[in-house]
């Protein structure tokens, strides 16, 4: 598939990426909101504790938005505002772990395309446990 193809697929689609906070899911973010700034929404997945510590997430990432703050200029901040929400959850739990039914039901009922860029975070966890996750997840 051409990446020409790629980015017009995209256009309009709301997006659950789990794994954001990865070296894989932090690129993916970047690259879609740089070569298709007319995606929907991108729903960053984040097990953290509580809002502001999914908000720190987002702060950390300031150089790897260097390209499309340089493009956007003061429109950055905005943009960023209306094309990502971070929501607190957690693959490997009941409902992805979203306690705010009313985010998980306005996410689940929006959502074109889940992304699985999720990778276990103790290198404990069992090939199996990991699959079973990426399993259970592709179930929703």
């Amino acid at each position: 598939m051409e990446l020409g193809s790629v980015t017009h697929f995209l256009k309009g689609k709301t997006i659950l990426v789990t794994g954001a906070t990865g070296f894989l899911g932090k690129i993916f973010v970047e690259k879609i909101l740089r070569v298709q700034p007319d995606v929907k929404k991108l729903y960053l997945l984040l097990r953290a504790s509580n809002p502001s510590s999914a908000a720190e997430y987002a702060q950390r990432w300031k150089d790897l938005f260097k390209v499309l703050r340089d493009k956007l200029g003061d429109d950055f901040g905005s943009f960023i505002s209306k094309k990502v929400t971070a929501v607190i959850g957690d693959v490997s739990s009941e409902n992805l772990g979203i306690k705010d039914v009313t985010m998980r039901e306005k996410i689940l009922e929006e959502i074109d395309i889940v992304t699985l860029l999720l990778a276990p975070s103790l290198m404990r966890d069992s090939i199996l446990q990991c699959l079973l996750t990426q399993l259970g997840l592709l179930m929703l």
